[in-house]
């Protein structure tokens, strides 16, 4: 009896948490290692790799607890997050509470174990990243493009990486591109997810993306997409990466511009956001792959 309470618990935690879904986690880990394979020190160590994984798990954790924390009476009213932990209050809030304390806390543990002369500044990211991760999941109540908030929020998985490799942020063209890479595709993949909730969210009175730009909102994606692809090209160029980057980088590219194309076609089809999502999941590990192969000696 006590052994299924605890494996009931378990559930309940990793749900809030989101590990059970690892597209989520992904999706933020990719930018990070893009931030990796393209600094002058690449390819990363291995602490430093799985250093880098273990924080970013922790901190999407930790952002996902936050969300829920803040819509959990919002959720109930909307389909896609109808039956989240707290919005079913199968998981007690003070119990979440807790569990965004130990998560934040990890992930700021995770620093100390770093390089020493990298350990400071990954510091100051990291304290400066936990106001906007916190305070997102209140803008879709106030500000009309919440995407863009969490694409500030995503961009923090470039910085901290390339600090924790560099020790500074003189990154120059690499670093730079790499930055604008993210925000751009994470407001692209961000305002499709939008777009599941569309109705749910024009109902309630909730701001998003995929509301604020009505008939524009694919046009704006694919050129999302577009600048995605530029941004990292340059980054790449800069960085001097081999040629066996570049086919990865058209295929993305064109990749990404077909997928667009496909919501257009099943627009009104809800179940086309989600496996648009983890497409871009794969799309953004091919650039990865890509990057990682032309690092290799």
């Amino acid at each position: 009896m006590q052994g299924n309470l605890i494996v009931n618990e378990s559930k309940k935690l990793v749900e809030l948490l989101r590990w059970n879904k690892p597209s989520g986690r992904l999706i933020l880990l990719i930018p990070a290692g893009w931030s990796l394979w393209l600094t002058p020190s690449a390819p990363p160590s291995t602490k430093l790799f799985t250093l880098i994984i273990a924080g970013g798990v922790l901190v999407s954790g930790a952002g996902c607890v936050a969300n829920d924390l803040w819509d959990r009476k919002i959720d109930k009213h909307v389909n896609r997050t109808k039956n989240r932990p707290l919005a079913i209050d199968s998981s007690k809030i003070a119990s979440a509470f807790f569990l965004l304390f130990i998560t934040l806390s990890l992930s700021l543990l995770v620093v100390f174990f770093l390089p020493q002369t990298s350990r400071l500044i990954t510091l100051k990211l990291a304290i400066l990243s936990l106001p906007a991760i916190l305070l997102y999941p209140s803008t879709k109540r106030w500000f009309a493009l919440p995407q863009a908030v969490l694409a500030f929020c995503w961009g923090f998985a470039v910085l901290i990486p390339w600090a924790a490799s560099e020790a500074s942020l003189q990154g120059g063209w690499p670093l730079i591109g790499c930055w604008l890479s993210t925000l751009t595709w994470t407001f692209g993949f961000d305002t499709v997810y939008a777009l599941a909730d569309k109705n749910d969210d024009k109902r309630l009175g909730i701001n998003s993306s995929a509301i604020f730009l009505g008939e524009n909102v694919l046009k704006v994606i694919s050129l999302s997409y577009l600048f995605t692809n530029i941004f990292i090209g340059l980054s790449a160029f800069f960085a001097g990466v081999n040629w066996i980057f570049w086919p990865f980088l058209f295929l993305t590219a064109y990749g990404m511009q077909r997928e667009t194309l496909v919501l257009k076609k099943y627009f009104d089809t809800p179940s086309i956001y989600g496996k648009h999502f983890k497409n871009q999941v794969w799309l953004g590990g091919l650039l990865l792959m890509g990057l990682i192969l032309s690092r290799i000696n």
